[in-house]
This record gives structure tokens, sequence and C-alpha cells, in this order.
């Protein structure tokens, strides 16, 4: 089963996604930077927190690098977010330095790595993300960068899963 859980900052996605895995074994994918805590100590204490949360049978990876955590897949996998991961992955095309149509191509060509990952996932796939048509993106070339980008990634992952669950004020409703 593949499902993509999708909403607004703070509506109860993640809560719902690590339910619908439940207490079984499985792999928390941290998708978005790498680093360490010194470096982002934002980032590591997000990690932290979830960490705490999870069943002590969860693992967790923390990587940008999506379509081989999925390959490697040994277990049900929940995989969160992918605006992080995008941030992660735009910064990595050189998106300030180049032309935003390159930084396009380059960012739907990770993408498609992914869908072709989950779409090939013998586990339980789960994979969040923020619902852009719900939220405020600043109007200047970076935030409409992430908007398009996001909305793009979005349709593209859900086309690959059985299930999309949009997640708002902690209800959710199965599209």
């Amino acid at each position: 089963m593949r499902i993509l859980v999708t909403g607004g900052v703070r509506s109860g996605k993640s809560t719902h996604a690590e339910a619908l895995i439940g207490d079984e074994a499985a792999t928390y994918v941290a998708a978005g930077p790498t680093t360490d805590a010194e470096s982002d100590p934002d980032w590591s204490a997000r990690i932290a927190a979830h960490r705490a949360r999870r069943p002590a049978s969860w693992s967790t990876v923390e990587t940008h690098d999506l379509a081989q955590a999925v390959r490697e897949a040994e277990q049900p996998m929940l995989i969160d977010c992918l605006g992080t991961w995008l941030t992660a992955v735009i910064d990595d095309a050189g998106a300030w330095e180049q032309d935003a149509d390159v930084v396009h191509g380059l960012v739907i060509a990770r993408a498609d790595e992914v869908v072709t990952a989950v779409r090939g996932c013998e586990h339980h796939v789960v994979v969040v993300t923020n619902e852009v048509g719900l939220g405020v993106v600043p109007e200047h070339r970076s935030g409409r960068l992430f908007r398009d980008l996001l909305g793009t990634v979005n349709q593209r992952i859900a086309a690959a899963c059985d299930e999309v669950h949009l997640v708002i004020a902690g209800r959710v409703l199965r599209l």
C-alpha cells in the first residue's frame, strides 16, 4: 500500500501518517537536509522530537536521496516530508544561480526517481507532504519556485500512490 498524506502546517498529517504504520517495525525517513546538531539545531530538534514519539521498533534514516532510501527499504517506511526534501533538492540544483526552468527540470528528474522507487517498493510506504494550495507562499522568485515545484512533485507522488489522505485540523479526508 502506498499512501500520500497531505495537509497544512500543524494539521496533524505526520501523526496520522505514523498511525497508518502503527507499532510494527518501520523506517522513518527524515527527508531533508543531512546535517549535524551543531550546523542545524532546529532540524536536529525536529528529528529528535519525532524519534521520541515513535515506537522503539522504528529506525530513522536522514537523507535527501529518497529514491535510494525507498529502493533499500526492508520494512514499511514513512517519508516525512516532501517539503523539507524539496528545499534540499532545490539547493543541490543551485536554484539561486540558475534559470528557474533548469532548476525545474533537475528537481522533477529527482522527483521522478522517487516516483519510480515508490511504485516498485514491496513494502508499505507512507509519504507526508505539505499541501501548497492551503498555505501562504511569498510572492517572490524563491516562493513561487518552491510552490510550483512542490505542487508538481505532490501530483507525481500522488499518481504513484494507492490513496491520498488530506488532513485538516487533525481530521482525515480520504481522496
